[in-house]
């Protein structure tokens, strides 16, 4: 009996051991993920690319186009339209970051009108009986023959504006500071880009040495029957999300073009792209329409159809268009997408917020066909109890 219990602790020093090894070993990684963000980002979103095309690329490959020739095409057919729109957007997106401050001097204008309707009260009644005292004065001054430009004017104190201040210097803040990652962006989406060719064009060989060469792969029918249908099921996924996301741009462009808004085809692109982050790329978008309301029409109820008629669309487009085309396979918990979309965000900023959805696919995806970690895909689909 005695031996048994020495060997329990044991086995639970052992275990104990080998969870804290483990947390260690995701802190370490979540840590490296964080500061080394500039290099892993172009990293990641080379691969999920490689891993859209790779089957385009081989079928090509088949009817005797080169693996070098077919991946530069297929990449300079997608990017090349997004290139040419984002030739396109430069110039009016420059113009509404120079027009950030006027619209936080608008918007602080519009809250001290506010703020002095909802005055108290008794300011008000203050305000008043100094008005009639100086009218009182006026007027006797006034009876003994002298006029109103000898009186002082009554000088109104000024209103605060601290609100007004740090508003434009939040829009200055982040003009600044999306100008100041533009170079970076640049450099990182050019890396990105040339990742992806040699990718696609030595990726497949070096997949199939390491199923040769490395142990761990020893049932290498299942392992090739695992990568092909991840392949298969992430180009649907990213095609299908992409078209979508387009359609829901093209159509958000078009309605604001009907309400004359300024710059519709920008907040069609900005809407379709913002989309592939749910929840908080819808929030996103909405902020930002009512903000362009706001900057064209004013404070006033026109302000609001440009992010109503967004979030109208939106609501077909994320209720009824996205899960009759996906289906339920793609489903995922809203409470864990909003988990994940939060540490992407806090790991790599906007670009780990636009492929965080994307890389949780690819990740459902090995998880459920490997069909080892089953309650992990259990979890991530799991529904509300209404549903």
């Amino acid at each position: 009996m005695t031996t048994s219990l020495k060997e329990g602790r044991d086995d639970l020093k052992q275990s104990l051991k080998s969870k804290h090894c483990s947390g260690l070993f995701f802190l370490a990684g979540m840590y490296t993920l964080y500061f080394a963000s500039s290099l892993w980002i172009p990293i990641v979103i080379a691969l999920l690319l490689a891993l859209l095309l790779s089957p385009l690329v081989t079928f090509l490959h088949r009817i005797y186009i080169p693996r070098s020739l077919s991946a530069a095409l297929l990449l300079i057919a997608i990017g090349g339209p997004f290139t040419f729109l984002g030739m396109q957007l430069v110039e009016p997106a420059q113009k509404w970051i120079e027009r950030v401050p006027e619209v936080s001097a608008k918007l602080n204008q519009q809250i001290t009108n506010i703020a002095e309707v909802l005055a108290p009260p008794n300011q008000k009644i203050l305000a008043s009986e100094a008005e009639q005292k100086t009218k009182k004065k006026t007027g006797l001054l006034r009876f003994f023959g002298w006029t109103d430009d000898e009186v002082p004017p009554l000088t109104p104190p000024e209103p605060n504006t601290a609100v007004s201040d740090r508003l434009a210097l939040g829009g200055l803040d982040i003009a600044m500071k999306v100008l100041a990652e533009t170079p970076i962006l640049l450099a990182q989406f050019l890396v990105c880009i040339i990742l992806a060719v040699f990718l696609l064009v030595y990726g497949p060989s070096i997949y199939r040495t390491a199923l040769e060469v490395v142990p761990q792969f020893q049932d290498k029918v299942s392992w090739s029957r695992l990568v092909k249908d991840t392949q298969r099921e992430l180009s649907r996924y990213i095609l299908c999300i992409s078209l979508i996301n387009t359609g829901l741009g093209l159509a958000t462009a078009t309605t604001l073009w009907l309400f004359r808004l300024e710059d519709p085809l920008l907040w069609g692109a900005m809407v379709a792209l913002f989309n592939f982050a749910p929840y908080v790329g819808t929030i996103f978008s909405l902020a930002i329409l009512g903000m362009a309301g706001v900057a064209q029409y004013g404070l006033v109820g026109a302000s609001l159809l440009p992010a109503l008629a967004f979030f109208i669309l939106n609501l077909v487009e994320s209720q009824l268009v996205t899960p009759a085309v996906l289906g339920r396979n793609m489903r995922m918990n809203p409470l864990v997408i909003m988990l994940w979309l939060m540490l992407w965000g806090w790991l790599w900023g906007v670009a780990g917020v636009l492929i965080a959805v994307p890389l949780l696919v690819c990740i459902k995806l090995i998880l459920s066909q490997s069909a080892v970690f089953d309650h992990w895909v259990k979890l991530i689909e799991s529904r509300a109890v209404s549903d």
